[in-house]
């Protein structure tokens, strides 16, 4: 294949990756790439905090947060973490919020790139081994004060189920088992999660169990924000299954939220969880 317009380099066949391609061709445009002044600069840029996601029979939801904090300020109210990596996944940013948005835009578009090339979808490993590789080039920001630590999930086509990876900022991958939660809030979203999560959670109760989690993490971590009702701004959700992965409506989300909040006005600490034995009915709510 030959093309006038462009270097005999951006043709080379069988070269999968984007991100390196980027590195040979112009490595200055990677987001690790661009050198910082010396120092900690982890109080200049807005932080995004909470993510948590959660299985259920047949796929998998993930949600986060909508504030974005800068020290002790509210840098932002309604900033999205949660964005699709491709049909059948997502990735749920929390750090640095600048150079975490620019790296899943990189993840979208080498996932993108791979199908183009190669013709087909890169399998669910390969997909979370990809977004480990970004992680890692960043750790000379995150050494600085400027690290990203997403979560990622998805439905794996070939095992059929939904999936769920986590990650240190040196690039560690680690599948986590039914749920897991990052970010600032993460410890007590995660522990909303051990008390209300069951094996049999249907998709809508799957999702009122991240709100829920979201709600304990607003609750005690101030940099993670709750459901605001006088704006009408609520967690962004993604639900993914083997048809793919979708956005919930604000309208579906704010259903959910309205209801969680109304149960705090009866009981501040949430829904209780049974003291021993299997979970039964309603108690998600």
């Amino acid at each position: 294949m030959s093309d006038p317009r462009l270097p005999a380099a951006y043709l080379q066949p069988g070269v999968s990756s984007f991100a390196d391609f980027l590195a040979d061709q112009a490595p200055d445009l990677l987001p690790a790439r661009r050198a910082v002044p010396q120092g900690n600069a982890g109080d200049l840029a807005p932080h995004g905090t909470t993510i948590v996601a959660a299985t259920f029979p047949g796929g998998v939801v993930m949600a986060g947060d909508r504030r974005a904090t800068m020290g002790n300020i509210i840098a932002q109210r309604d900033i999205e973490k949660v964005f699709p990596a491709d049909e059948f996944s997502a990735v749920g940013i929390a750090g640095t919020a600048g150079l975490a948005v620019e790296m899943v835009r990189l993840f979208q578009t080498e996932l993108e790139h791979y199908e183009k090339i190669e013709g087909t979808t890169l399998s669910m490993d390969g997909k979370a081994n990809r977004l480990a590789a970004l992680i890692r080039g960043n750790l000379g920001m995150a050494m600085q004060g400027l690290a990203v630590v997403p979560l990622f999930a998805g439905y794996d086509l070939a095992a059929g189920q939904g999936r769920i990876f986590s990650y240190d900022v040196t690039g560690g991958r680690y599948e986590e088992t039914a749920f897991h939660s990052v970010g600032s809030g993460s410890l007590f979203a995660r522990g909303a999660l051990k008390k209300l999560y069951r094996e049999d959670l249907s998709p809508e109760d799957c999702v009122t169990v991240v709100v829920q989690a979201l709600y304990d993490a607003a609750d005690d971590d101030s940099a993670t924000g709750g459901p605001d009702l006088a704006r009408r701004i609520f967690p962004v959700v993604q639900v993914i299954t083997a048809e793919g992965g979708r956005r919930m409506r604000d309208e579906e989300v704010a259903e959910i939220a309205d209801r969680v909040v109304a149960g705090r006005m009866v009981r501040p600490d949430g829904p209780a969880a049974p003291l021993t034995g299997p979970s039964t009915g309603g108690d998600a709510r």
